[in-house]
């Protein structure tokens, strides 16, 4: 067999016994053995024991329900029903199980049936003659080598990595929705919390402004003050624009028209629930439907391996044609011809195509072997990537708590002594931004906290339970109706 391999050129036998053809079937396959398959390790890396935080409580599929916030779940209930990208994620699953289908369809025989009808005149005798026909032709590949096979296993594998990649998409969705919703929480609290110093700055105006009317203060004080009222005003209007734009994102992701999705009553940033168990890395593996995917498609370009490999041996085909003719539709079922045929075809020379297209598919195999152990990489990255966040942004809230402690002392010290007319304004000004600016970024910080614990729910993810959906609306208001972001603005 090793020189019907490298031969170069195309021959053909052909067999009139079936008894023969038999014979010959029967030889090649026990002579020939399959093309094997490539074997791969588990993983292309050593993956380590253990995470560098082992966590409290059992991760569960649905991972946002551990912020007990109702409105999330409806929201990510709503985007998995009608999000447009994840619905187009989820057709290219269909196409790619209509490519599997043809790619086993090889492995069935082919059956065709034709039929025909004929009328010839002879104008020297004016008569006619009619010819009707009727046939059957089957043709079958005998998959030798296992090409054909390669071929469908290559294609149920990438269906099966398009699957995963759907689920994928679900959990980057649900991840995302999660984010943009605390996101437009954080920005309509932001908005709360501005409008509250914007008030408080304006009653410290008054008592200024009422000590420059005794002659207690100078001019510069009250417009130092007048400044810091004003400054507000603009960042009110950068709220709202952000705020506006973020409930614009969120209807996007749930499949609605910004204008008219529904804006729910005003909540607070959820408490940071218990840390997940993170498992082992090696649960990665077989929990995290990207790198299933991963494992899919290089398991897809080993069998497209085999079969490129199989390509350059002799094929050997079976064919038969059952037929019949006559003079008229009755004669059809009379007379019957019958013919079998066995074809061997072996390439002798093709230029190099077809070692050429053996090389071009290892190398893709091989890339695909290291994008694995890069996507392995990336998960274990992200993993311990969102443990350190967390711990450390939590180190880094309690240090602002402590901060605006200290800056609300500050504000009553320097106030008394402001009042007593033994303290310059400006440390009375420095003192009040500080405090409203910790304020501010305190909750920025809550809210980046929750982003963190979302990145690693993400992370750690794997496909969700199908659900059964029924209407989701909020705050008993549609979300594809009642949209109105006026409502919002003050």
């Amino acid at each position: 067999m090793t020189n019907l391999t490298k031969a170069r050129t195309a021959t053909y036998l052909g067999f009139s016994s079936p008894a023969v053809t038999g014979i010959i079937v029967l030889s090649l396959t026990l002579l020939c053995a399959c093309t094997p398959v490539t074997r791969r390790p588990v993983s292309p890396i050593d993956l380590p024991a253990n995470f560098s935080m082992p966590g409290e409580v059992p991760l569960q599929a649905q991972w946002w329900l551990d912020f007990q916030d109702d409105t999330l779940t409806l929201l990510i209930d709503r985007a998995i029903g009608d999000n447009f990208s994840l619905q187009a994620t989820r057709e290219k699953i269909n196409e790619a199980q209509a490519i599997a289908r043809q790619a086993g369809a090889a492995l069935v025989p082919g059956l065709d049936g034709q039929g025909s009808a004929a009328s010839t005149r002879d104008h020297t005798t004016d008569s006619s003659r009619e010819t009707f026909s009727l046939g059957l032709a089957a043709s079958y590949e005998i998959d030798l080598w296992g090409r054909v096979r390669s071929q469908r296993d290559a294609a149920v594998l990438d269906t099966n990595a398009t699957e995963a990649d759907y689920h994928t998409a679900v959990i980057s969705l649900t991840a995302q929705v999660a984010l943009t919703w605390y996101q437009l929480v954080e920005a309509d609290l932001q908005l709360v919390l501005l409008k509250e110093q914007q008030d408080t700055n304006a009653k410290v105006l008054q008592l200024i402004s009422a000590q420059f009317k005794a002659g207690k203060v100078g001019i510069a004080d009250v417009l130092q003050q007048r400044q810091l009222v004003e400054s507000t005003i603009g960042g009110l209007a950068a709220l709202r624009a952000e705020r506006d734009i973020l409930a614009n994102q969120l209807a996007i992701l749930l499949g609605v028209v910004p204008t008219s999705a529904a804006m729910v009553q005003r909540v607070q940033l959820p408490t940071l629930p218990p840390l997940p168990e993170t498992g082992v890395p090696l649960d990665l593996l077989t929990k995290r439907p990207d790198i299933g995917s991963s494992l899919q498609r290089l398991q897809a370009a080993d069998n497209r391996l085999a079969a490129a490999a199989a390509d350059r041996l002799p094929r050997l085909s079976i064919s038969a044609d059952l037929s019949a003719t006559g003079e008229n539709s009755g004669d059809l079922f009379n007379n019957w011809f019958s013919t079998l045929g066995a074809n061997l075809f072996g390439p002798l020379f093709d230029g190099g195509r077809r070692e050429a297209e053996v090389a071009r598919n290892e190398s893709i195999a091989g890339q695909l072997f290291y994008r694995y152990g890069q996507t392995i990489l990336e998960a274990i990255g992200e993993v311990e990537n969102s443990l350190v966040r967390e711990k450390e942004q939590q180190v880094i809230l309690s240090s602002l708590e402590t901060q605006l402690q200290y800056a609300a002392e500050t504000i009553k010290n320097v106030g008394d002594r402001y009042r007593q007319g033994v303290e310059n304004y400006q440390r009375v000004l420095l003192a009040l931004l500080s405090h409203q600016n910790l304020q501010r970024s305190i909750l920025t910080s809550r809210r980046q906290l929750i982003t963190f614990r979302i990145s690693l729910y993400r992370a750690l993810s794997g496909r969700l339970p199908p659900a059964d959906r029924g209407p989701v609306a909020i705050n008993s208001f549609e979300i594809s109706t009642t949209f109105d972001h006026s409502s919002m603005r003050q």
